[in-house]
Order: structure tokens, then sequence, then C-alpha cells
């Protein structure tokens, strides 16, 4: 037997999975290194005080019992709660509504759906500098307001208006990945159902409560868990827009995640704020799945 026929009949002998194997462990490994290393490292180091030149020292959950005292972070909790509790609920509502428009074939649809995505590729770095001067005294959301007879005021410099400000640029940005959800799954909706409902006398919103929306809450629990995820991710935009302003009324955990490790170099510290970020966030996608996905 020669050695190619020896080479062929080995290759043979193993099985597809084998083979799947060693195409995909190169990009596992890679994976593996660079996402999950740095993660174990993260909540390590959360258990330690480290800074830039300094010893590692083992602190157990001293830092732990930082956050639970820091004003700072609570603040940054109940900036990332309310920021969500906004953009959530309006991302999701208005990628219903757009998706119900565009649904139908009719001319231009096409081109409103590219539209409405367009904000999801946008530079978020672009989209904050554009919208601070949007959102500032001389720019056309006060002009518009001023037109309705409302003060013309700085709404990044408010600390009232600031955070609903940066909430709406969220909003603005993920909306267009909610378009592209709600009408793939409302494509699968049978229009039997609604020639049904239209014969049995229902109007266009009873249609839509009772036939259309329970079609929907598989897509809309999945946009709910994203979203949440992506709303206690928020940075970009309060970085270029507010830098965690005025008087930290937007200073999210992310914010504050970033100050404490990159400004304060304190990356313990920075360590347990990135563990309790993650934490929160899996246990509010487990209770979105115990309420939502119950129903789904």
């Amino acid at each position: 037997m020669t050695t190619i026929e020896r080479r062929a009949r080995r290759g043979r002998s193993l099985s597809p999975g084998w083979i799947g194997l060693g195409f995909v462990l190169p990009c596992f490994l890679l994976f593996l290194m660079f996402r999950f290393g740095p993660a174990i490292a993260g909540v390590l180091l959360s258990f330690a005080n480290y800074t830039v030149g300094g010893n590692l020292e083992w602190k157990g959950l001293l830092n732990y019992q930082r956050l639970i005292a820091d004003p700072g972070f609570l603040n940054a909790l109940r900036v990332t709660l309310v920021y969500t509790l906004i953009s959530v609920p309006l991302t999701i509502a208005a990628a219903t509504g757009l998706a119900l428009l565009t649904r139908r074939a009719f001319r231009g649809a096409r081109l409103y759906r590219s539209i409405f995505f367009l904000p999801v590729v946008t530079s978020l770095i672009l989209a904050g500098v554009v919208f601070t001067w949007i959102f500032s005294s001389g720019g056309p959301w006060s002009t518009v307001l001023s037109a309705f007879g409302f003060p013309v005021t700085d709404w990044l410099e408010s600390g009232t208006f600031a955070l609903p400000a940066v909430a709406l640029v969220g909003v603005w940005t993920r909306f267009g990945y909610g378009v592209l959800i709600i009408l793939a799954r409302l494509q699968e909706v049978p229009r039997e159902l609604e020639e049904a409902a239209v014969v049995d006398g229902a109007g266009p919103w009873r249609r839509f409560r009772h036939v259309v929306l329970p079609q929907l809450r598989p897509a809309v629990f999945f946009l709910v868990i994203i979203e949440t995820t992506f709303s206690f991710q928020a940075f970009d935009t309060i970085y270029v827009m507010t830098s965690g302003g005025p008087v930290d009324a937007t200073y999210s955990l992310v914010f504050d995640l970033y100050q404490e490790s990159f400004v304060n170099f304190d990356f313990g510290y920075a360590g347990a704020i990135g563990v309790v970020l993650f934490v929160l966030t899996l246990v509010i996608a487990l209770i979105q799945r115990a309420t939502l996905g119950r129903e789904s």
C-alpha cells in the first residue's frame, strides 16, 4: 500500500465530527483566549487590589464592601436602571410600530426599511456628536420646542433632561434592529387569522391586540433581553454627549467602571463593578425569561 493510499484511508476513518472540530478549534481557542480569559481575570481581579505599577494584593470581599457603601456606585446603578426603563420600552414600541407600517409591500417599502436600519450601523461616536448639537440650546430640538411655547434650554446641561435625552439617542441607535426582528416574525403570521378577524368585525386595534401581538411574543421576548443587555452596557453616547454629567445625572455603571479603571487605575474595584454588572444583567434576563418567556 502506497503512502498516498494510507493517508487517504486514514482520512476516511475520521468521523465528520472530528473533522468539523478541527476547523472550529482555532477560532474557539482565540475566542477562549480573548473573551473568556479576560472575563475570568476580571473576576479574580475583583477580589484583589491592583494598580498600574503596583503589586497584586488579595483583598477578598473588600471591593464588594466598598461598592455597597459607595454613593457613586449606587447613583450609577440608579441611572442605569432608569436609562433601561426609558430606552427598552420605547425601542420596542418604535420598532413594532414601524414594522407594522412597512410590513405590506408598497412602493418604497424596502427603501424605508433600509433607512430604519441605518442608525444601527452608524458610529455611536458620530451619533453622539450630532445629537449633542441637536439637544443644545441653539439646536433643532430647542427650536421646535420653543415654537410650542416651551423655554429654550440645553437638555444635556439639565440634570432633569440629560438622562432622557441620552436614552432617546439610545432608542434611535437601536430601533432599526428591532424593526428587522419584528418584520421577520410578522412574515410568519398567517394572513387567514387577520382576515377572519376582519370578517368578525374586529377593528385595527383589536386585530393587533388579539391576533398579531400574541404571534409577536417570541420576537418581543428576544428583543427585551437584547435591548436590556445593551442598555446596561450604555457608554459611547454618554461619554461623548455628557461625560457622565451634569452632576452625575448620566453616570452609568459602565461609565463608573471606565472611571475606576482608566482614570483612577483601581482595577480591582473596577473588576468588582464589572462582576456586579454581569450578575445584574444575568438576573434580570432570568426574571424576564421566567415571566415573558413562559408566555412565549
